[in-house]
């Protein structure tokens, strides 16, 4: 029914996806525009796309709700830090690079959890479905929980420190960690964590969202010290903030996903 576009399974037919993507993006374009530059908007809609055709509309809604809420947290205390040149550039808005340095590794997860549901459920590389959509959770709870500790670190934090040294830092400092950053990560972490089991049902228990959202905070506590020994220094001007990302993302799925395995046999 309606071209197979709200089974609960994902494997979405590709062409009804694009085209309910297409109508949903160019509807909320006026919102979009805000958000993401546009080449940012296409790419988003590529990512809508696929991620509707992989996991359904579960997992699109899991994205789009890190979208919105790291969008809203980037807007917090904004004319103070760009008064401070610590603000998001572009006003906040996302392009390209933003999108896949954030999304690269959900994207992979969602992928291979769908090989797995179109092989009858059987392990994809060794993992089930249920272990590779652990993975897509954990890697959007850890960018937002990243998003969330970097945006409010640099809004209230009250003291900040870099987290190889534990020496004060000013805010915005490549690897500084604060209080307030850390609090708000854990929080951003467990809400989206918490929005898959709770309003989808995406992840499949409650200590599925304990794990993901540990994954999250453990992440973005090895994305601070990849910032703070790597990113951009001599000899690795590659390792810019969206390849960081996506090493965040990485760790915060691995780590899921180890977890899902090892501590609730998944």
């Amino acid at each position: 029914s309606y071209f197979g576009l709200f089974k609960s399974s994902g494997n979405v037919p590709f062409v009804s996806s694009l085209a309910l993507n297409a109508i949903l993006f160019s509807s909320l374009r006026p919102k979009l525009n805000t958000m993401l530059t546009p080449e940012g908007f296409a790419h988003s809609l590529a990512l809508g796309t696929m991620l509707w055709t992989t996991l359904g509309w579960r997992g699109w809604t899991v994205c789009v709700l890190y979208l919105f809420l790291g969008q809203l947290v980037t807007k917090v205390g904004f004319e103070e830090k760009d008064a401070l040149g610590i603000a998001e550039g572009r006003g906040g808005r996302r392009g390209p690079e933003n999108v896949w340095g954030s999304a690269l590794t959900g994207t992979l997860c969602a992928l291979a959890a769908a090989r797995s549901l179109t092989m009858g459920g059987r392990p994809f590389l060794g993992l089930a479905s249920d272990v590779w959509i652990l993975g897509y959770v954990a890697s959007l709870a850890t960018k937002l929980a990243d998003t969330f500790a970097s945006e409010i670190g640099k809004a209230y934090g009250k003291t900040t420190f870099l987290i190889t040294t534990l020496k004060p830092v000013p805010r915005g400092t490549e690897g500084a960690v604060s209080l307030e950053g850390t609090l708000a990560s854990v929080v951003g972490g467990l809400l989206l964590a918490a929005y898959a089991y709770f309003a989808v049902g995406l992840v499949p228990s409650v200590a599925g969202v304990s794990v993901a959202t540990f994954a999250a905070f453990f992440g973005t506590t090895a994305e601070s010290l990849i910032g703070a020994t790597l990113q951009e220094k001599e000899g690795l001007k590659w390792m810019t903030n969206e390849v960081v990302n996506f090493f965040n993302t990485l760790i915060g799925a691995g780590t899921a996903m180890l977890l899902g395995k090892l501590v609730l046999g998944m």
